[in-house]
């Protein structure tokens, strides 16, 4: 059965031309990568022997800097597969010149990024666990703090409404007015455009304070079509919803994220998709498909929600059944997480991919 999805993914890869137009929003992070080949624990006691002596150098640690934010990774890894984009994101005039280095496509259109005060930064620091690699974070979220609708110009509510998926991200992030922008543009690319809305908050817990509001005027609204989610961001809207992790016994991490990814479901008028690291999934109030993910190196955590957002939305455009869609998007996942590089990959990169992924089932 999951030989015949890949089937119908390639077919559609070889076969459909993929003529959409993607809004993507809001952020962009300067990204730098630390590669720790050890534990939280024996990371704490290198730290602790330096801090004891008063400081110093922990040298041999892979570092490396690469372009960031849910909008902007989504955008590299659409264009890559053939799709126009338009992101519709803020950082300085250092961050444009990086958004332009890394962004070398003709199909990402560049005219809608807002030049602000203070670039996004995050340092993301990969650690060793029983379970694979997993990263912590580190963020200056710069002027996206800031970000609302009041920054939105005439042209960007234009290219909003003329867009086919109109996707917002990061609501953490924007943490003064996220709730207010993912409404103000989600419902006017509904009552003025044709667009299907996409939206993947990121982590609500830094601004959990507000996630009751959030939930409201925007996760229940019916301007919202698609919610995209992963493990702990699915438990954590459930509990907001009266999901009782007590009564659930002790199920294993990903039981509780499917059971918290049904209760949403039940509760919300969007498409509900959940992605982890052993399978994803589709939930709506009556339905529901599980694919299981890929067995490939992970060489890389960081980023790859967003690749699995590209190939999710590109099967979306290719209007492929929901199992060969969630596959289309563990495959694009897959790929990047396994490339030597952390490339995105083309059309024809996924198909031959694919052709691997198929042998291995």
């Amino acid at each position: 059965m999951l030989a015949s999805y890949l089937e119908e993914v390639q077919s559609s890869l070889k076969s459909v031309e993929a003529e959409a137009t993607v809004v993507v929003m809001p952020d962009f992070f300067l990204d730098r990568f630390v590669t720790l080949n050890c534990g939280v624990k024996a990371f704490y006691e290198m730290l602790g022997n330096v801090a004891g002596r008063k400081g110093g150098s922990i040298d041999g640690i892979a570092q490396k800097e690469f372009r960031g934010g849910n909008a902007i990774n989504t955008a590299s890894a659409l264009a890559c597969l053939g799709i126009r984009v338009v992101p519709i994101v803020c950082t300085d005039r250092l961050g444009f010149r990086l958004i332009r280095h890394y962004l070398r496509s003709s199909r990402i259109n560049l005219s809608h990024v807002k030049i602000s005060s203070k670039m996004s930064i995050t340092t993301a620091l990969e650690f060793e666990t029983e379970n694979g690699k997993v990263n912590v974070m580190l963020r200056d979220i710069g002027s996206l703090e800031d970000f609302g609708p009041e920054k939105l110009s005439r042209e960007d509510y234009e290219a909003i409404a003329k867009a086919d998926y109109v996707c917002v991200f990061n609501w953490a992030g924007t943490r003064k007015y996220g709730t207010e922008l993912a409404e103000a543009v989600f419902s006017h690319a509904k009552s003025r455009g044709k667009s299907r809305t996409y939206y993947d908050t990121a982590d609500p817990t830094p601004n959990k304070e507000k996630a009751d509001h959030l939930i409201k005027r925007v996760l229940q609204a019916n301007f919202l079509d698609i919610l995209s989610l992963n493990e702990n961001e699915a438990i954590f809207y459930a509990s907001r919803l009266g999901f009782d992790l007590a009564q659930t016994g002790k199920p294993g991490f990903e039981e509780l994220a499917m059971d918290s990814a049904r209760t949403i479901a039940k509760h919300v008028k969007a498409r509900v998709d959940l992605h982890t690291t052993s399978f994803s999934a589709t939930f709506t109030g009556k339905n529901e498909t599980i694919v299981p993910t890929f067995k490939v190196p992970v060489l890389r955590v960081t980023g790859a929600g967003d690749a699995w957002n590209a190939g999710n939305i590109l099967g979306e455009i290719l209007q492929l059944s929901d199992s060969a869609r969630l596959m289309l998007a563990n495959a694009v996942a897959a790929y990047y997480i396994s490339n030597t590089v952390g490339r995105h990959p083309t059309r024809i990169e996924l198909i031959k991919f694919c052709n691997k992924l198929k042998r291995r089932l």
